[in-house]
């Protein structure tokens, strides 16, 4: 079936009805729209309606109501109302007054139309005549189909009251309305500018909420849309990305968080596609064969980096209209079910009515409906079914609903049959039916079944052939021929339902009018036409039903209704019903005749007793009502009533002042009352809350106080306040009493000292006397403390002491607030957030060295007291830490050195030296070594016996004090060891060490050795000259000085060191080098064609090193420049080749060795000339050459980043004659007169430098050459970065 067009969507779910009221009276129009936040606005005759005394507008959620108060024949307009781009008409019809209408004159009635998918059901106003009614209002609206239990409205009720079926079983036609509402749509302006989202009434609304304006980075949004079940739309959204660099992010969702990338698949797919000609992004979502919970609120949301836009739109999903008639048969299709016999066999399967409903179509209102049970149940709403079902005779209304329920929108087309069976056939029962099937092959085998079984022919069942025709015909229908039927040619079937309707059950006996009494048995009965029929009987319109007060009693065809014991309210009209008629009868419960045997008496009370009111009446049994000053008395655990036969008690327990009133009973059912007074005493009572007998009252000094104490006493006592003898009169001026009916008051103002101390309040009265005692404190902020004293002060703290305040405020002192400042500073600084419970305090982080200042604040319950006075100055100083390193450096038989490091941390008060101390090993007692402090880090303590073991410490001093000490871990034994001398020659001293001539030597050797080693030195085993070589020896090393090394210095040098009879050697020897004479001879052996051959002796003086090899040079006679023929030469003759023909050369040789060639070289005394006989030299003629040549760039410029602050070059090399002319440009402006940037040209190599670059210096670079041949160039990108 093809998609129907799509329908504009209205804003309203419920649409105002005309009405028809009696003038002076007041006509409510309703109306309800889709959206809670929708602007609605009403309309009378083309003009807004303002509220007022008038015209009444209200709304609640998505209800909106017109009340015309007062109707008067000008009010007889027509009326309008307008949400978003939707408009509803009605009318307003205003008759005379004429006495006929409902008791408060107005006239409200509601005529349903028949039930459509478009608007669920409703209550409505109570029944009245017709009155003209809005038709279905124009537009495809979206709405659930009404349920089952829909409540049923007024009109539909007043129907089923007044409207008896008619005769033969049909149905009352559905009521006509005119079409005089309609749904108007506003002008195209209007409706571009609207927004359907959002349902606003005026453009103005819409622009304020319209998404779109607010839109960052949609070209296009999506748009609200309608779609029908099964159908396909697709919402659309632009992005454009001119400038954007990457692609945005697009999500779909719906509602608020359900993100619909995940539920893609069938009947949802979501799309991008991109236009690189518009640089357009398009995002697209398809929603494929659309269902009913696919309709609501969507959004679709894109982000690019920080950038975001969002647009939100409605999807509404419509109920596609029925064109073709319903399949029944489908629909009332039972499930299979095994049946024995074709006769007599009740129905098994199931019926299903549900799914009928979706299908119910639109029925034509200018038409009366045919009288069929399935027309009437397809449009009726479903409270109506057990209604209608009642009516005409249907008995299995839950199966027949179920079958209904599986009916199938289309019927395939069958190849077999030219017309197939109807989807449900009626008949009365004991008729007969006939079903026809046309074949479109009447050759085929034809096969009829009942509920699966196959049907034979017999008298009950005639099978007749007539051309293409088949039919079956059943005689004499019974309940049990209420089955589903099938017809079989070949592979395809046909089916259909028969249904065998009951004639109706009519009433032979009516009810009769019945009157009793109140509590006995009423009954009353009736007769109907057949036995067990079913029958349901009314009261006033409602339905009752089994229950204590109401029973029911069957005998073959007659019926009553039983009411064990009547009452009052049981009067009324009593109907019952049945499928083909009702009867009805009123029911009147009159009251029994009641006398007073004993009346209520006034009675007096005293508070906490129990108050009894009791009277006796002439009924038993009788209820009634208790009432106090006019209200209903409802039994408590204070209040109880008591109902025995004809006495009736109402008991107070623990009466207070509140149960003072008149009490009366009413009988209920009896205009009659009985009354009594109830008068309540109770002596006078202070009421002091939850404070002790003799509480304590504190206030703040300088603060009012009030003291306000309930007092109760009937009647009112006499209240006086005291403090000792004195009595506090309402006349005083600071400190007064005040009466009240309720309670006393005392008042204080600006709260003393002096007015601490304990007041009496005394209260009496005729019924007694109370009294009460009250102490009162009157508390302030405590003085301040004395001045705190320092007692011990350290490198960053002190320790500090104060008293406590000689007047604590009558509050206990909570704690104590530290404060300390630097003595120049007039700024104090808090030192503790939390108060300080002690006596003491320890400030701490303090600068050493500067002079402080510290106060205290005491603190109550009240507040702060003022700072104490100031401390006296003091000055953090702390002793330094303790030395490090401490270690025995040497021990001999009566002294023991000791040698440490500074202390790590030596503060504000400096070092004044260190003391050392030593103490015996098994005593106590410490004995100072330097009787005087030490600046040195190194001491010999002296004076110690030998052999003893000591253990020793170090302490360093200074203005603050001693440190902490630092004492080796092990004891000392004074006596020397001997240890036998070992010298560690260092690695360079285990070979030749070579020195240049001139050069300085200084050479240190350690050894060991205890006691200190005897040291001596020997050069070639004779002594040394001390004259040209210093020594140096201490304990652990020696030192050998030469100042200026000479050759005489080289040498086998010998160390000996020795303790006692032992002693280490080591030997060391020392070269002293210098350069090379130069060879002793030259000579030039032999000369022939272009090679001279040269030999040499080597030289005298070696530099005492040996000769690594030698140079040989040349020089040519003419201009005697002398080239290096051949270095490093280790032969003492060579032969030179390649010499120039006609040329005469002269040799020279240098020496070499490891200080370098030699300072003089030994040249040849005689020439050599190299000639050749028979050769003639010819010059040879050359053409110039032309050497001239365009620029080209050989070597190119480079891509380059460079760091900011930091110079920068360029480079490219560049060939051309006659020699170009360079310009360097900067993104294409030439470079001139510019003091950051230096260009250099050399040998063709281009230099370009940029001094100290910033960021923009960054840039494109190019060096352009030109000369008279033409031009080149090269450029590059430089891109500057700043250094992180």
């Amino acid at each position: 079936m093809p998609e129907p067009l799509k329908k504009p969507v209205s804003a309203f779910t419920k649409k105002p009805k005309s009405l028809e009221v009696t003038a002076g009276s007041l006509a409510e129009f309703v109306a309800e729209v889709g959206k809670a936040d929708a602007k609605v606005k009403w309309q009378k005759d083309g003009k807004d309606i303002q509220a007022g005394e008038k015209h009444t507008i209200t709304s609640e959620g998505v209800q909106h109501k017109l009340v015309v108060n007062n109707v008067t024949k000008d009010d007889e307009v027509g009326y309008a109302v307008i949400s978003g781009t939707s408009k509803v008409k009605f009318e307003l019809k205003v008759k005379e007054e004429d006495g006929k209408g409902s008791p408060g004159g107005q006239i409200s009635l509601e005529v349903s139309p028949a039930p459509t998918p478009a608007a669920p059901a409703a209550p409505a106003a109570p029944a009245a005549p017709a009155a003209p009614a809005e038709q279905k209002e124009n537009v495809a609206a979206s709405s659930p189909a009404p349920s089952e239990n829909a409540p049923v409205t007024a009109t539909e009720e007043a129907q089923s009251k007044t409207t008896p079926p008619s005769p033969g079983g049909e149905a009352p036609p559905s009521p006509q309305l005119p079409n005089d509402t309609q749904d108007e749509k506003p002008s195209d302006s209007s409706r571009k500018n609207s927004v359907w989202s959002l349902g606003e009434g005026s453009t103005e609304e819409g622009e304020k909420l319209d998404d779109s304006k607010r839109s960052t980075l949609f070209t296009e949004q999506p748009h609200s849309g309608t779609v029908t079940v099964g159908g396909d739309i697709t919402f659309v959204a632009k992005v454009e990305t001119k400038d954007l660099l990457r692609k945005p992010n697009a999500k779909w969702f719906k509602g608020k968080w359900l993100d619909l990338a995940s539920k893609a698949g069938k009947h949802l797919q979501l799309k991008e596609s991109f236009d690189r000609i518009t640089r357009i992004h398009t995002f697209e979502m398809q929603i494929i064969k659309a269902k009913e919970n696919y309709a609501g609120n969507y959004r679709c949301e894109v982000t690019w980096k920080d950038k975001f836009d969002s647009c939100s739109f409605d999807l509404e999903v419509i109920e596609a209209p029925e064109v073709q008639q319903i399949d029944i048969r489908a629909a009332f299709k039972r499930r299979a079910a095994p049946v024995s016999g074709t006769d007599g066999q009740d129905d098994a399967g199931e019926l299903d009515f549900s799914g009928l409903l979706k299908h119910r179509e639109v029925k034509d209102e200018n038409t009366e409906p045919d009288f069929d049970v399935w027309e009437l149940l397809k449009g009726a709403q479903p409270h109506e079914y057990e209604k209608i079902a009642f009516e005409h005779g249907i008995t299995d209304l839950r199966g027949l609903l179920r079958r209904l329920k599986k009916i199938k929108r289309e019927e395939k087309k069958s190849a077999a049959f030219a017309k197939v069976l109807e989807p449900g056939y009626q008949v009365e029962r004991g008729d007969k039916i006939r079903f026809v099937v046309d074949l479109a092959d009447p050759t085929v085998d034809l096969k009829w079944y009942r509920n699966g079984q196959e049907i034979r022919p017999g008298p009950k069942y005639i099978f007749e052939h007539k051309g293409t025709l088949r039919m079956l015909t059943i005689k004499n229908c019974t309940k049990a021929d209420d089955a589903a039927y099938q017809v079989a040619a070949g592979e395809e079937k046909s089916t259909t339902e028969l249904f065998v309707k009951e004639p109706p059950i009519l009433i032979t006996r009516e009810l009769e009018d019945t009157e009793g009494l109140v509590g006995e048995r009423v009954e009353l009965e009736c007769e109907v036409s057949e036995e067990n029929a079913q029958l349901k009987w009314y009261k006033n319109g409602i339905e009752l039903g089994v229950s204590s007060k109401y029973r029911f009693r069957t005998e073959g065809t007659k019926h009553w209704l039983i009411i064990p014991e009547a009452a009052k309210t049981d009067t009324g009209t009593y109907s019952v019903k049945t499928a083909g008629g009702q009867s009805t009868a009123a029911l009147k419960v009159e009251m029994r005749p009641l006398k007073i045997l004993q009346g209520l008496t006034d009675q007096v009370v005293q508070v906490g007793q129990q108050a009894v009111l009791q009277c006796e009446m002439s009924l038993a049994n009788l209820p009634g009502k208790w009432y106090k000053n006019g209200q209903v008395i409802y039994p408590t655990d204070h209040l109880k009533i008591f109902h025995r036969g004809r006495v009736h008690k109402l008991v107070v327990e623990k009466a207070a002042l509140d149960d003072d009133g008149e009490y009366t009973f009413v009988p209920e059912g009896y205009t009659m009352h009985l009354g009594a007074k109830l008068r309540m005493t109770d002596p006078p009572k202070l009421y002091l809350d939850h404070l002790t007998k003799t509480p304590e009252i504190v206030v703040v000094a300088g603060s009012k106080l009030r003291l306000d104490i309930p007092v109760t006493g009937e009647p009112m006592p006499r209240i006086v306040w005291m403090k000792g003898d004195k009595a506090i009169l309402e006349t005083g001026n600071r400190v007064r009493a005040e009466s009240f009916p309720d309670h006393t008051s005392m008042v204080i103002d600006a709260a003393e000292k002096d007015d601490c101390g304990v007041y009496k309040i005394v209260v009496q009265n005729e019924a007694g006397e109370d009294s009460a005692t009250l102490k009162i404190k009157v508390v302030d902020v405590p003085d301040p403390p004395a001045a705190p004293i320092v007692t011990e002060v350290g490198g960053d703290w002190c320790l500090m002491m104060w008293s406590p305040p000689d007047y604590d405020g009558n509050s206990p002192i909570l704690g104590y607030i530290i404060e300390r400042k630097k003595k120049q500073s007039s700024r104090w600084m808090r030192l503790n957030f939390d108060l300080c419970k002690e006596m003491t305090f320890e400030p701490k982080n303090m600068i050493e060295g500067i002079p402080y200042e510290v106060q205290v604040i005491a603190v109550n319950a009240i507040g702060l007291s003022r700072p104490s006075d100031p401390s006296k100055a003091f000055v953090p100083l702390a002793p330094t830490s303790e030395p490090t390193l401490l270690a025995c450096d040497d021990v001999t038989d009566t002294s023991v050195t000791l040698k440490w490091r500074p202390p790590e941390r030596i503060g504000a008060a400096g070092l004044d030296g260190y003391l050392i101390e030593y103490c015996l090993e098994g005593k106590d007692e410490w004995i100072v070594a330097n009787p005087e402090l030490t600046d040195k880090t190194k001491y010999t303590i002296n004076g110690l016996p030998t052999g003893e073991k000591i253990h020793v410490r170090v302490k360093a001093v200074n203005a603050a004090g001693e440190s902490l000490p630092i004492t080796m871990a092990q004891s000392i034994l004074v006596k020397e060891v001997v240890e036998p001398p070992k010298i560690r020659l260092p690695r360079q001293l285990k070979q030749t060490y070579i020195r240049k001539v001139g050069e300085s030597l200084n050479l240190m050797i350690p050894f060991q050795g205890k006691p200190r080693p005897k040291v001596s030195w020997t050069k070639d085993g004779a002594p040394l000259d001390l004259n040209t070589i210093s020594i140096r020896n201490t304990d652990t090393d020696t030192v050998i000085f030469v100042r200026k090394t000479e050759r005489y210095h080289s040498g086998n040098y010998e160390l000996t060191v020795q303790v006692e009879k032992i002693e280490d050697k080591a030997t060391i020897v020392i070269q002293v080098v210098e350069k090379p004479g130069a060879p002793f001879t030259v000579q030039i052996v032999e000369v022939w064609d272009t090679n001279v051959e040269l030999a040499w002796t080597p030289p005298k003086d070696n530099g005492n090193a040996a000769i690594t090899g030698y140079t040989i040079q040349k020089a040519d006679k003419k201009t005697m420049d002398w080239y290096t023929v051949v270095e490093h030469y280790h032969r003492t003759n060579c032969f030179i080749p390649d010499l120039i023909v006609g040329n005469e050369y002269y040799f020279r040789v240098f020496a070499e060795n490891m200080c370098g060639l030699s300072d003089e070289a030994t040249r040849t005394k005689n020439s050599a000339l190299i000639q050749k006989q028979g050769l003639a030299l010819k010059s040879p003629q050359y053409n110039d050459f032309d050497f001239k040549e365009t620029p080209k760039f050989t070597h190119p410029l480079i891509n380059t980043i460079a760091v900011s602050g930091y110079n920068a070059t360029l480079n490219c090399s560049v060939r051309g004659n006659p020699k170009p002319l360079i310009t360097w440009m900067k993104n294409r402006m030439v470079i001139e007169d510019n003091p950051r940037y230096r260009m250099f040209a050399n040998q063709g190599v281009c230099t370009l430098e940029i001094r100290k670059p910033s960021p923009y210096d960054g840039g494109l670079y190019t060096c352009k050459a030109i000369n008279p041949l033409g031009e080149d160039e090269v450029e590059c990108k430089m891109e500057v970065k700043v250094a992180q």
